[in-house]
């Protein structure tokens, strides 16, 4: 099985970048999207049916043109979570999940701490998701949670650790978080198999960042511990330029 992750910023925009026949050779079974920016209807499932993603679902913010998530596979889940029940996260848009026979596969958005407000959402939500991902690992054991996590987890996973360490997303805080929601039961699936590589999935549209690659390793498939062995393939795919963001890839046995 092979999952993809990709914060498209504005899945209509990626569309225009040809994102389908990108798609098409890539040639995943699940694509998890985050920061869709699109209400259900105004995404056009078709395209995305006419290249095998029969089974469409997308779970948005209220706030029109903004967050939301989304989940396209080749094959029917047996059962799909749209949202975690919490009623402030899932104004927003930010979890949706897909359960599958031998696997549950979970799009997150985790917020950005853009400024002193929204920091603090930021860390709230943080809490209590993982108040939340303690319970349903309970009942849904083989979890692979992907998304933009809006977090670089160690000073390798960002261009510019010194600088950059009391701007949000490198926050001691948030770091401390991540290590905390990893040794609850998860790996991070790049990082164990290249546990020297620098690579990143973000870069700011800003000073020329791309082209320099002074970027950001915030996308992640974090999966629980139990099913390391599957693993058989992880990948940052920086190639594909549709967003500010790139796709992250997690390969199944």
């Amino acid at each position: 099985m092979k999952i993809l992750s990709y914060n498209v910023n504005g899945i209509r925009a990626a569309l225009k970048k040809d994102l389908i026949s990108w798609l098409k050779a890539a040639d995943a079974d699940v694509v998890c999207f985050q920061e869709t920016k699109a209400q259900p209807e105004q995404i056009d499932n078709s395209l995305f049916e006419d290249i095998g993603y029969k089974y469409c679902y997308w779970f948005s913010a209220q706030k029109k043109g903004y967050s939301g998530v989304g989940i396209i596979s080749k094959t029917e889940p047996k059962n799909i979570v749209y949202g975690t029940g919490i009623d402030y996260m899932d104004a927003e848009g930010r979890n949706l999940r897909a359960d599958f026979e031998e696997i549950s596969i979970m799009s997150m958005y985790l917020p950005s701490g853009t400024n002193d407000a929204r920091l603090d959402f930021k860390l709230k939500y943080m809490d209590d998701l993982q108040t939340y991902i303690n319970q349903l690992t309970k009942e849904v054991p083989n979890l692979n949670i992907c998304g933009d996590y809006n977090i670089c987890h160690e000073p390798i996973d960002i261009h510019d650790p010194v600088r950059l360490k009391n701007v949000s997303g490198f926050l001691p805080v948030e770091r401390e978080w991540l290590s905390a929601f990893l040794a609850s039961g998860f790996t991070d699936t790049f990082r164990l198999q290249h546990p020297e590589e620098t690579a990143y999935s973000w870069w700011s549209y800003r000073a020329n960042a791309r082209a320099n690659n002074k970027g950001w390793r915030l996308d992640y498939h974090l999966l629980a511990n139990h099913l390391q062995d599957k693993i058989k393939r992880t990948a940052i795919l920086n190639q594909a330029k549709h967003s500010d963001h790139c796709p992250v890839l997690l390969e199944l046995k």
